[in-house]
């Protein structure tokens, strides 16, 4: 008798994705270009696309978002195309979802539930998926309609299940809300954690560096090149949900921390902005920006719009900063047009580095102007006396030393950039140094 494997992976959904191009979008991006990114965040998550579409909508219907027409030709194709989901890449009411869903007969699902469910599936640290459950109970919480249509229905119930004459709607709005609630108390607590952490590591004189940037611009590649770590890096949009924290190693010995963040994304659901608040306070406590770009993509100045609109929405105000931006993926660019972008890159200011993080090209020159940011402090001259190694080596690891002459006696003087903060460390550890400025 031969045994037969039963497969019980879920076959893959059939999705179709349709763009609503509005006229009073008044984006810079092309419908184009707005699609075929709907298209790589249903691709993130394992859909198999049947097909991607431009609905124009020179208005919007209030029962179902477009007109009685486009929705029945619509409903035809999914008919025709045996399609499970149909990908909406705008906001839907809760009413809008609910209607079109009856009317084709298939899940819907609109921008912000499909980037919820990303994030979702990718989030690894506790924090992370707190985050994200947080994001999905309150986006959740407003779309209870689509779940009980029965509202007039009333129940019975004792204690917490609630009382006699309390809907089902009300029931699950106020179970909703105590989840919330807990989730917003075990986040304060993870919060406090994250708080001490970094605390402990703004003791230590190692400037803070962050990198940002549009989805899928290459960050995690930077990252992992500038660094030597393993960071996933793969050619998806969120590959990269939670931050990842590593030491880097500048020019001339002195270390950094460099930290990669969650990239962001055009439309970006305000719930979503809310609730990786914390996670992005690397950035808002970062000594030193890094913007990333994707200089080979034809919406590299939207993407970086879209960059600053959501660092605005969390008080990261980039004119105020010290920022560095990186036009990254000079590999992908057209041949005939990279002599063009390292003469735009020149005349921006401040200069823009171009780099390829894939082979390397332009590492150098980033590391060097990150070595110029950090060095906030002007030289200062410390005479360090014979034997004493353990303050050179101590200088070499947390400053920036750009002169070293031995003396007579046999002891070494060194021209060293220190931050205030380790210059305080260092005249406490080593009171027999003599440090005084150049």
């Amino acid at each position: 008798m031969t045994s037969k494997l039963i497969d019980r992976e879920a076959p893959p959904q059939r999705a179709i994705v349709i763009h609503p191009e509005r006229s009073e979008r008044g984006s810079s991006r092309s419908a184009e270009a707005r699609l075929e990114e709907a298209v790589g965040l249903a691709e993130a998550l394992d859909l198999v696309i049947a097909d991607g579409l431009i609905a124009p909508l020179r208005q919007r219907t209030p029962a179902t978002l477009f007109g009685k027409g486009k929705v029945a030709e619509i409903g035809e194709l999914a008919e025709e195309l045996e399609a499970d989901v149909i990908v909406v890449d705008d906001a839907l009411t809760p009413v809008q979802q609910r209607n079109l869903e009856k009317a084709w007969q298939v899940k819907v699902i609109d921008r912000t539930g499909l980037i919820l469910e990303i994030f979702a599936r990718r989030a690894r640290t506790r924090e992370g998926r707190l985050q994200v459950e947080l994001a999905r109970l309150s986006y959740e919480r407003s779309r209870l309609v689509r779940t009980w249509t029965h509202l007039e229905r009333q129940r019975g119930g004792f204690g917490v299940m609630g009382g006699p004459g309390e809907t089902q709607i009300e029931t699950d709005r106020r179970l909703l809300a105590e989840k919330i609630g807990k989730l917003k108390r075990d986040l304060l607590e993870v919060r406090r954690t994250r708080d001490l952490q970094r605390g402990a590591r703004q003791r230590h004189p190692h400037p803070a560096v962050a990198l940002v940037g549009y989805t899928n611009a290459g960050k995690s590649t930077l990252f992992n090149r500038l660094t030597a770590a393993d960071v996933v890096a793969e050619d998806m949009l969120f590959a990269t949900l939670d931050p990842t924290l590593r030491l880097l190693q500048l020019p001339d010995g002195r270390p950094a921390i460099l930290s990669d963040t969650v990239g962001f994304i055009s439309d970006l659901p305000h719930e979503l902005v809310e609730a990786f608040r914390a996670t992005l306070e690397e950035v808002r406590e970062a000594d030193v920006i890094i913007h990333v770009r994707d200089i080979a993509s034809p919406e590299s100045d939207a993407q970086a719009s879209d960059v600053r609109v959501v660092l605005d929405r969390l008080g990261v105000d980039l004119e105020e900063r010290r920022v560095i931006e990186v036009w990254n993926k000079l590999d992908l660019a057209p041949a005939d047009r990279r002599d063009e972008i390292l003469g735009d890159a020149r005349r921006t200011y401040p200069a823009a580095i171009v780099t390829s993080a894939v082979t390397g090209e332009g590492i150098d020159a980033l590391l060097n102007a990150l070595a110029g940011q950090v060095d906030e402090a002007p030289p200062v001259s410390a005479h360090v006396p014979p034997g004493d190694g353990a303050a050179i080596a101590w200088l070499y690891r947390h400053g920036r030393v750009v002169d070293r002459v031995p003396d007579d006696e046999g002891g070494v003087r060194l021209a060293v950039r220190l931050s205030p903060r380790a210059l305080g460390q260092f005249e406490q550890l080593f009171p027999r140094s003599d440090v005084s400025s150049l």
